[in-house]
């Protein structure tokens, strides 16, 4: 794979994982109502489905030395005939039709960074990309919550070029393209575009600028994530999210339980035809409107699997 043709969807998945990470993490945070066993890996059985699919919960970048595979996944990977992502990973190698998108990136009605910050922010913010080498003129015009994903080290896209940083989806989607299994999406990338439409330009501008300051004092939120992440703990994940000083906080419905719902039906039709392993952000598994949950729900037994 080129990895030419992904800078836009690594700036997506990473845009998501940014949101979950910055600011979620709370000393308010609680463990209430834990429903569901550590794991990353879960086995699905639709009623009406000859063979079981599996739920695999990711993190979209994450450093080299802290990426693993759980027991059994490569396995449940095997047996499973179609891969699922958030978005077809399949669909980023068509480089015309990312092309087409990029106008969807940038703000309408004239509106410019400048126009959105008070001239404080608005310097912090010329600064910041300044120092990264990239001069604020190329980005004036585009939506802030795309440029959050930049203001993170962590997440800087090459890192997965140089190897320090890896994506999930782009290993499953590498291991699908050796086994020549076929891939699909939960929704497109248009789709994730438009969310950030209903978010007002002004909030998104208060977002950025809460993730320089994060970044410049040091702040250890991204850690703290791949911790729990690799502790396997998708309950203290969702209590991130849902937390009351969350950077999410008042969009949770937009941002996640409105698609995990949405899921739901494409995951149960897609389980009937075939055994399939879908591989979604880990923070949309735990929770009461959490993928697990709603699949229990509509009568799917979902089971934890164990090495």
């Amino acid at each position: 794979m080129r990895f030419q043709h992904y800078t836009l969807p690594i700036l997506l998945t990473g845009l998501f994982l940014y949101i979950f990470s910055s600011g979620c993490i709370s000393s308010k945070t609680s463990l209430k109502n834990v429903a569901v066993e550590k794991s990353l890996l879960w086995e699905i059985q639709t009623p009406g489905a000859k063979e079981p699919s599996y739920l695999f919960g990711t993190i979209h970048i994450i450093g080299a030395e802290d990426y693993f595979l759980p027991k059994g996944t490569m396995t449940s990977f095997e047996k499973s005939n179609k891969i699922f992502f958030e978005i077809d990973m399949a669909q980023m190698s068509d480089m015309s039709s990312l092309m087409g998108m990029m106008n969807k990136l940038y703000m309408s009605d004239g509106k410019t960074l400048k126009s959105l910050l008070s001239e404080k922010d608005y310097k912090t913010v010329v600064d910041f990309f300044q120092e990264k080498g990239m001069p604020i003129i190329f980005f004036e015009r585009m939506k802030p919550m795309f440029l959050t994903v930049l203001t993170s080290g962590d997440l800087d896209p090459g890192g997965l070029k140089n190897g320090e940083m890896k994506s999930y989806e782009f290993e499953f989607m590498e291991m699908a393209s050796q086994t020549k299994k076929p891939t699909g999406g939960l929704e497109s990338i248009e789709f994730q575009i438009g969310l950030f439409d209903k978010i007002p330009y002004e909030k998104q501008a208060e977002m950025l600028i809460n993730g320089i300051n994060t970044t410049e004092e040091g702040g250890n939120e991204l850690e703290e994530m791949v911790k729990v992440y690799k502790d396997q703990d998708l309950e203290k994940l969702a209590s991130m999210i849902e937390s009351s000083d969350s950077e999410i906080s008042g969009y949770e419905d937009i941002l996640l339980t409105e698609r995990n719902k949405n899921w739901i039906p494409i995951i149960i039709e897609e389980t009937k035809k075939q055994p399939s392993f879908f591989a979604v952000g880990a923070g949309h598994l735990g929770g009461k409107n959490g993928v697990i949950s709603l699949l229990k729900k509509q009568g799917v037994k979902v089971k934890a699997v164990k090495p």
